[in-house]
């Protein structure tokens, strides 16, 4: 472990957020960042040890930034995993391990793992386009989600009746049966190279009503303890039978009827997980860290309750940020705030979150009401 406060270089692919918040981990293990992303101003940019612009999905791009580094990690999928197969034959450590993340780049490959493992997941049937889409009206009520490039939302439309099957796709992805769900919840499970497995409580998650991503959560999640023991079973089994090494942070339902179904899975930080900073004993950023590195794990255990709300840009807003609201916030207890360092909004960008504490829950909820009414991001 001293390589770690000498010349040992890790590489990311990837400035934005998750990344920037890695960095303020690895600060605390004198590791060296270095960074790789297609935007001039990504988050990281003016925290990293170096920054390089290029783009992640070009084959000569990675390589060439990957062969600097000791080791590979990143903070965003869609990135090009041959150039990362060709490193990791060459030696250069790649966590997770590019084979990992080619699978989960595409949702239908995702899905078969899930099915060919006995991992519980809702019915699916394969499309190739917006024709097959149509073919399975008798799937009705389904969501249609893209194979690929979906993320935070994108690529992913409900399709309840048949008078909304124009709204589907034409383009490779699959229709998945419409859960009955009663919460989404989610864990975050790390595994190390020594194969300690180790997860995070369970967390519950609220969902943006238009946009399909997190608007804020609750931890721990307030489910039975049969339904968090199946969660964590399942988070555990999962890294194992994908023998990953790293953190996956795994997204599922809760049916009206008490069984646990996996929706997606992510090979990265992820954000269900950004109130461990000040929740947990382990923020999920240092347990990555710890991970891919090969040191012990970190204690996962809740050291007090707490809820996170996303900072999205306000619809209707596109400019120079502008917080409206930041001082009431900042005069609650237990209100810890996190921005991005990006300094344009446009409506729904992920612009900050706020982490909030309280040991009584009724208080953490009204907290949340209140940060939520009062923090607006506008231009």
């Amino acid at each position: 472990m001293s390589a770690f406060y000498q010349d040992f270089k890790l590489g990311v692919l990837g400035g934005g957020q998750l990344g920037r918040m890695m960095i303020q981990s690895a600060i605390d293990f004198n590791i060296d960042i270095h960074v790789l992303d297609p935007d001039a101003n990504a988050p990281c940019k003016n925290i990293a040890t170096t920054f390089r612009q290029g783009q992640l999905t070009d084959f000569d791009t990675v390589y060439d930034f990957g062969k600097d580094c000791d080791l590979i990690t990143i903070e965003i999928e869609n990135v090009n995993t041959d150039a990362l197969i060709k490193l990791q034959s060459e030696g250069k450590k790649v966590y997770p391990q590019p084979e990992v993340i080619r699978l989960i780049q595409n949702k239908t490959v995702q899905k078969k793992f899930y099915i060919n493992n006995h991992i519980p997941t809702a019915a699916f049937v394969e499309t190739e386009n917006l024709a097959e889409v149509k073919k399975n009206a008798h799937f009705l009520p389904f969501v249609n989600k893209l194979a690929t490039e979906g993320y935070d939302g994108r690529g992913v439309q409900v399709i309840r009746t048949e008078d909304d099957l124009d709204k589907g796709f034409d383009r490779p992805g699959f229709v998945e049966k419409l859960v009955d769900f009663e919460k989404e919840i989610s864990v975050i499970v790390a595994r190390n190279e020594a194969n300690e497995v180790t997860t995070f409580p369970t967390v519950e998650m609220v969902f943006h009503p238009e946009k399909n991503l997190v608007e804020y959560l609750f931890s721990p999640a307030s489910i039975s303890t049969e339904i968090e023991a199946e969660a964590q079973r399942i988070a555990k089994e999962t890294i194992t039978k994908l023998d990953m090494i790293g953190l996956l942070a795994i997204e599922m339902f809760v049916t009206k009827d008490g069984k646990v179904l996996v929706n997606e899975m992510a090979p990265r930080t992820h954000n269900s997980g950004h109130q461990t900073i000040e929740g947990n004993v382990t923020s999920q950023f240092e347990q990555h860290l710890r991970a891919i590195l090969n040191m012990p794990l970190g204690d996962t255990e809740v050291i007090i309750p707490s809820a996170m709300v996303n900072l999205l840009g306000e619809d209707g807003y596109t400019g120079l940020a502008k917080y409206e609201g930041l001082e009431e916030v900042l005069k609650v207890d237990g209100v810890h705030v996190h921005l991005y360092g990006k300094k344009l909004t446009k409506p729904f960008r992920k612009m900050g979150h706020v982490t909030i504490t309280d040991q009584d829950t009724s208080r953490l909820k009204e907290k949340v009401k209140f940060v939520k009414d009062h923090l607006k991001i506008i231009a």
